[in-house]
């Protein structure tokens, strides 16, 4: 009876709860919209922490192996951070360089090419088409109208006037929106550092509130969970990357052959975009197409029939294999992880939506295996599996 007591009051308790939430919900959306906004820098420094630790790790391994006096191993913790926030600033700052300046004389010589572009097709149009007669009978037919000139002239000033007030209300907002930016990761980066040289601690604390607050069953599945995520996560950056490298080079090595301009820069460039999965790609050779565009509109539509191919080569062979085989998800559903993940949140759903996908795909298969009445055997073959590196 104290039992059945108990169970009623937990859902009487629940049920009221959950009436606040339905009743008061635009209250409790907005708190919670504040909420994510003020800890907006914190997680951006659990991201950049999470990253940064996987480049910090390989380097902390690496550094156990060379150095042998116990003095120095002492610094590794130090030594081996700042190594991967330089690598990945040193990346940052080298895409940066090769990009940009190229990219803004591109700009500059479209800009200067423009006015030349426009009076040849005025000249084309005038030869076949006759499109000045056009053109000077309306103008002619505009100047003998009646025209208020005054409301004319105070019609143009009150444009002028809103136009100058809503460009600077726009130069405002992106000012304010980049300097908050800044801020936002340079708080986030703070925050990182420190996660990152107090990881251990961390997860010493983390893990004695479980053992504390939960029981040890709910404890080991809580665990359980979290580093199929996290082997999830870890191995989808990985394999991320080594993608971004393999279809960054090919390009490279593409557009070498076929004698494209700026080959190794745009290789580069797309390279970097493929850090998105599948979708990355086509970004990038927007960008691309523009700038062989400015040298020979005719290799820029060569360089999109390349890049459509090349790209379609590497979403249906080279990113399944790459990036499926490394976090355990078959290529249909790397896929279909990917479709939804951008529909559903653009570009940040299609960078967690595989990680995402493959955390749950492998949580359901060893469910599923251990339902099954022959559970031990296949949990063994499927351990085999995993420390093989298979599916």
């Amino acid at each position: 009876m104290k039992i059945e007591w108990k169970t009623c009051f937990k859902v009487i308790v629940t049920a009221f709860v959950i009436f606040l939430l339905i009743h008061y919900w635009a209250a409790f959306s907005n708190l919670a919209v504040a909420v994510v906004g003020a800890a907006v820098p914190l997680l951006v420094g659990c991201a950049i922490a999470y990253m940064v630790n996987i480049l910090m790790s390989f380097y902390e391994k690496y550094y156990v192996m060379i150095c042998k006096n116990s003095a120095i191993r002492k610094m590794k913790r130090p030594f081996c951070m700042i190594l991967a926030f330089l690598t990945v600033f040193l990346i940052v700052i080298v895409l940066i360089q090769m990009i940009l300046p190229q990219l803004a004389a591109c700009i500059a010589m479209l800009i200067e090419a423009l006015p030349r572009t426009i009076k040849n097709a005025y000249l084309w149009l005038e030869e076949h088409f006759g499109i000045s007669q056009y053109l000077t009978g309306g103008l002619d037919k505009y100047w003998t109208e009646n025209i208020d000139w005054a409301k004319a002239v105070k019609t143009g000033v009150n444009l002028l006037v809103n136009g100058v007030g809503g460009a600077m209300n726009s130069i405002l907002l992106v000012v304010s929106s980049f300097f908050s930016t800044l801020v936002t990761l340079f708080l986030g980066a703070i925050f990182s550092i420190y996660l990152l040289a107090g990881k251990e601690k961390l997860g010493q604390n983390f893990l004695r509130l479980m053992h504390t607050y939960l029981s040890r069953k709910a404890e080991d599945k809580l665990l359980y969970i979290i580093r199929t995520v996290d082997q999830s996560f870890h191995n989808f950056i990985v394999g991320q990357c080594v993608e971004a490298v393999i279809i960054g080079s090919l390009c490279i090595l593409g557009m070498w052959i076929f004698r494209f301009p700026y080959a190794t820069m745009i290789g580069c460039l797309i390279g970097f975009t493929a850090l998105i999965p599948v979708a990355g790609a086509y970004i990038g050779a927007i960008v691309g197409a523009f700038m062989i565009f400015t040298v020979s509109p005719v290799k820029a539509i060569l360089f999109l029939v390349f890049l459509g191919i090349l790209q379609q080569l590497e979403g249906n062979l080279i990113y399944p294999r790459v990036v499926g085989n490394s976090i355990g998800l078959p290529g249909v559903w790397v896929l279909t992880a990917v479709t939804i993940g951008g529909g559903v949140l653009g570009i940040g759903g299609m960078l967690l939506g595989v990680p995402l996908a493959a955390a749950v795909y492998q949580l359901l298969r060893r469910d599923v295996i251990k339902r099954n009445s022959r559970g031990e055997v296949l949990m063994e073959a499927v351990e085999k599996t995993d420390e093989t590196g298979g599916q």
